[in-house]
Order: structure tokens, then sequence, then C-alpha cells
């Protein structure tokens, strides 16, 4: 496999950091807290701290799955689950003085259900320490269980998201095996229709994998057709050598654009399609965005970021 250059293109450049962007940093160290933004390498870690959110990382710093994008570390056990997290998640968020918080996860395939009394805890704690704080829940596939996805929906968050990452075929080759294409859409599409199911859910796809446009057009109509409101499409960027996979092309922003036009005729509610996208970045305004409107609607306009 022929990667694409290691010399990044001119339009994928991080902003500088502002004083927010310290603030930020320094909450997150004196609570002792995970986020996804350091332990994945995100690129958009200095533009979203700078505007006062990050996302934090539940049940610690360990994933059970070998994904082929991820730099999180790995191991076949994740550790002891510490039940004190979830009240210093509450702790931290009450003190930011946020108003929207993206939580997400390590893998637990180790625990029986995969981690999800811990989410449900963490969400139920905010919802008490922090009122009127709304959460957005990206939660893995939770081992496809229903019973699973269940108690993390009874947490009430006003998001619940999942990402598909990749288009169908190439799935196997990025994902850990245990991870699929079509659970990822089971799972998205019971978070609507469960009991109690999430009013708003959310996924993300990454480019630059060797995907086709017919493919990238398969993923997003399968999401629509997962009941999914909120789609987010961004570059993927290697995050370190020996075992990730190659970035085969960097998509320029014209045809992310175009990309971003052809979630609005498909029906999203809210779409961020750009190189330095990530599936929580501008998560408060694409929220917002779905909720104006309407949850699914394939009605008027939507914000392009």
């Amino acid at each position: 496999m022929v990667g694409a250059s290691r010399e990044l293109p001119r339009w994928i450049r991080a902003p500088l950091p502002s004083k927010e962007y310290d603030s930020v940093r320094s909450l997150v160290r004196q609570s002792g807290l995970a986020t996804v933004c350091r332990e994945a390498h995100c690129p958009n870690l200095t533009e979203c701290w700078s505007r006062g959110t990050a996302t934090l990382m539940l049940l610690g710093e360990t994933c059970t799955r070998r994904c082929r994008f991820c730099a999180v570390q790995t191991e076949e056990r994740g550790g002891k689950v510490d039940w004190e997290e979830a009240g210093r998640v509450a702790q931290a968020v009450a003190a930011s003085g946020l108003k929207y918080v993206v939580l997400t996860m390590v893998a637990r395939d180790d625990l029986p259900d995969q981690g999800a009394a811990l989410l449900a805890k963490t969400i139920r704690e905010i919802r008490a320490q922090a009122p009127g704080v709304r959460v957005e829940m990206l939660a893995s596939d939770l081992g496809g269980s229903e019973e699973n996805l269940s108690t993390v929906l009874a947490a009430r968050p006003e998001v619940f998201a999942h990402n598909l990452e990749t288009v169908r075929r190439l799935t196997p080759e990025a994902r850990d095996p245990r991870a699929s294409y079509d659970r990822s859409l089971e799972v998205l599409t019971k978070s609507k229709r469960l009991p109690g199911g999430a009013r708003v859910t959310k996924s993300s796809l990454m480019l630059g994998l060797g995907e086709t446009r017919d493919e990238i057009e398969e993923a997003l109509r399968d999401l629509r057709g997962a009941g999914v409101d909120i789609v987010t499409l961004g570059q993927y960027l290697r995050p370190g050598g020996e075992g990730f996979h190659d970035v085969l092309r960097y998509v320029p922003p014209a045809e992310f654009a175009e990309l971003a036009a052809l979630a609005r005729e498909l029906g999203f509610s809210g779409v961020a399609s750009a190189p330095l996208v990530r599936s929580s970045y501008m998560a408060e305004e694409l929220y917002a965005r779905a909720l104006t409107r309407g949850s699914g609607s394939p009605q008027g306009p939507v914000q392009t970021i």
C-alpha cells in the first residue's frame, strides 16, 4: 500500500493557542481526567481548548481494541473501573462553567457491560452537580448489546453519538476485528428506536484511507437510513509509525464542501465537513443546528463548518 506524501498540505494547519486554552489545560491537569484530545492526538486540540471545550474520556486511558487509525494505547484488559471517576468528571464540568460537554470512552470488551453503567452514572452525576449542562455521549458499539445501549440511553444524553469511522469495504482493515460496519449502523438505529431513545444522534467518517466517492455516498445514505441527524467528515491523519493505516490521499477543502452539500441533500440536520473536523468538533453548535432544523429534518440549509 503506497501512502500519500508525508508533507502536510497547506490547508492542514492548527491555530495558535489562546488564553482560554491555558485555562482548559489547567482544569484537565488539576482534575486528573483523561481527554481524547490528548490521547488520540487530535489536531483540533488547540482550537477546541481555546474555545473552552474538551472531550473527556471515561473508563481509563487503555482501550481493549486496536484500530489502525487510533493513537490510544491498547491492552487486552483495560484496568480496574474507577467508580469515583463519574464524580470527578461532574465536579470538573461544574467548575468549568461549560454549558455543553462531550464525553467519550475507551472500548472495554473486558467488562460484562462494556462500561455502560459507568457512562450512565457519569451523565447522572453531571445532571446532579451541573444542572442545565447538555451532555453528548460518544460511545463505542457497547458490544452490540441492546441492554448496554438502553443503560446509557436511560441517563438521557442530549446527543448519542457512535462513529461509523469509514466505508464498508475499508472497515476490516481500518477497525478492530470486533467492530463492524453493520453493527455500528444497528447501534445508531436502535439508539433512536429503543424506548427512551435519543432525540439527536450523530456519527463521523474519516477520509483519505482509500475510499471512493461512491463509497462515501453509500456510507452517508446508510447513516441517514439509520436515522442519524448530525454527521461530521474530516481528513484522516496517521498518528504514528508502524502499524497504523497509511494516509492514501489528502482530500482538498473543495471536496469536503461538495460532500457537505451532498449531506444536506440527504437530509442531515447538522453537518461539519472540512480537513481538520473530528467527531466532537463544534459539537454544541451542531446540536443547536439540529434542534433548530428539527431532528432529522431535510428542510432548509445546514451549517457547514
